[in-house]
Parts: structure tokens; sequence; C-alpha cells
């Protein structure tokens, strides 16, 4: 497991782009065969990929980063899968999900296995786990039984379909906040105009993108920001002091997830446009 420490906006207006990749941007999630963690510091998310092929994929805790006997022990965790129909098994009970779907799992269940329907065409499963202070039911939440919000507009570049799956009003949990937004095909920008929101941090996980596309990450203080080059299947750590918002270079899809003080997906610090710079 890789382990990132938190970071203060103070610090960060010095970072040159390989520090700020370094500390922000997760790059590989996925390897096939393998289960992939990054645990950080910022409201100890940790986000992870994993890529079952011939062989299942326990989700397993390390005792020495988390200093827990299994994984969920003190923790819940939102799964999504972006590939081929797979199967999450949740201490004996079998969850099939095809792409986009979501499965919930929460505190205390033990044994957590990752299964491709076809390991020839593989899941992809995307991991958020948070921490957590009491057990909600495991429940799974087909895309197409997620609540859908239309939003923006193609004269702004932002035509697109919010599906909440893991909130206040949808499946439960502890802290764990978490979607998927898709943009309509002409439409690249997400999340803008932008928010912070200081009472809770987030991680964007963005894919469906060509091999040749790219998004511009941009983050800091709405007074600082920066940019980060962002490719498909990578995670970028978003601090609760930061703008999260991004351009590509065609439409793309990213999976959002956010922990922290509240859940209430409607606390943000909105920032004017004439604000930014």
């Amino acid at each position: 497991m890789e382990i990132r420490y938190a970071t203060n906006p103070t610090e960060v207006k010095a970072y040159d782009t390989n520090r700020l990749r370094q500390e922000f941007l997760i790059e590989q999630l996925f390897v096939p065969g393998e289960l992939k963690l990054v645990y950080s510091h910022v409201d100890r998310f940790i986000t992870g990929g994993a890529i079952p092929t011939t062989a299942p994929i326990k989700l397993e805790a390390d005792r020495h980063d988390m200093g827990a006997d299994f994984f969920l022990e003190r923790r819940e965790i939102g799964i999504i899968n972006v590939g081929a129909t797979g199967i999450v098994s949740v201490d004996g009970t079998d969850y099939e999900l095809a792409s986009k779907d979501c499965l919930y799992v929460g505190l205390g269940n033990k044994d957590v296995i990752f299964k491709s329907q076809d390991p020839a065409n593989p899941a992809r499963f995307y991991l958020s786990s948070t921490p957590a202070h009491k057990n909600y039911p495991t429940q799974k939440v087909a895309i197409s039984e997620a609540e859908p919000a239309h939003l923006g507009s193609i004269t702004n570049s932002n035509e697109r379909t919010i599906y909440k799956y893991i909130h206040q009003n949808g499946v439960q949990s502890c802290q764990l906040v978490m979607g998927m937004t898709l943009l309509k095909p002409g439409n690249m920008w997400n999340t803008m105009p932008c928010h912070t929101h200081n009472r809770r941090s987030e991680v964007y996980f963005y894919f469906d993108m060509p091999e040749d596309g790219v998004v511009f990450h941009l983050m800091g203080e709405p007074t600082e920001t920066r940019h980060v080059v962002v490719r498909n299947e990578q995670a970028i750590i978003s601090p609760s002091w930061s703008i999260h918002s991004g351009v590509g270079t065609s439409n793309y899809t990213f999976i959002w997830a956010m922990a922290g003080e509240n859940q209430e997906f409607s606390d943000m610090d909105h920032v004017a446009m004439q604000d930014l710079k």
C-alpha cells in the first residue's frame, strides 16, 4: 500500500509539476491480477483498483499501515465496476456488477473478494474507502437505479449527467459520498464554475477517455490555481482547500468520492468566475 501525507496550500504554491503529480495524482490503479491501494492522510481516504483475471482477488488489510486484522474492521467502502461484468463476494454473498454499477459494503464485513465473470474480459473494480463508526447494510445500486441529475449546456461545453449512488437520500453510509458524472459528446468541462468545501475532501477518478486523450485537472486555492495533466484511469486527490475542476480534449466520465465532516451534497463554497486566478 502506498502512503500519501497531507499538504497545506502555502507549501503547494511552490510545487513544480513533478511535485504536484507526486503528491496528488494516482497514476496507476489497475494492474491485471493485482489489488492496488493508495492510503491518503487527506480524510484517511483509501483509493484503489482491482482487476481479477484467472484468480479472484481478496481485499486485504495491510496490518502495518492500517493496524487492522481485516480491511473493513474500522472502514466502509464503495466499489464501482468500470470494466466488464464482475462479481463481488461479501462474506459469502455474491453481488454481480455490470459496467458502472456500484456496491456499498459497510463496516465489519470480513471477506470481500473480487472476481471476473470472464477472465479474458475482466472486470475493473474502482474502490473508495473511508473510516466508519457503525455498520450500514451492504447494498448494490445499478446505474439504472441511481438518481440522475442533468446539468449544464452545450453552450458552456458542460452538458452532463450526475449519478448519485452513496448519499443522504440513497445508499446510507457513515461518511462516504460517491457518484459518477458522464459528460455528453462535445462537452469537455466539469465542475465549472468551481467550488471548494472546507468541511470535506474529494477524489476524482477519470476514465472512458481515448488513449491519446487528457484532462487538464485544475486544483489549488481559487487565487493560486495549478493544473495537473490526467490520463485515462488515473485519480487525483483534492484537499478541502482546493478547487477541483477540469477540461478534457474530448468528453469523459469521472467518479467522485467525498469524505469529511458532513454528507450534504450541496455544502459547497462557490467561487465566482471573476475571482479565479
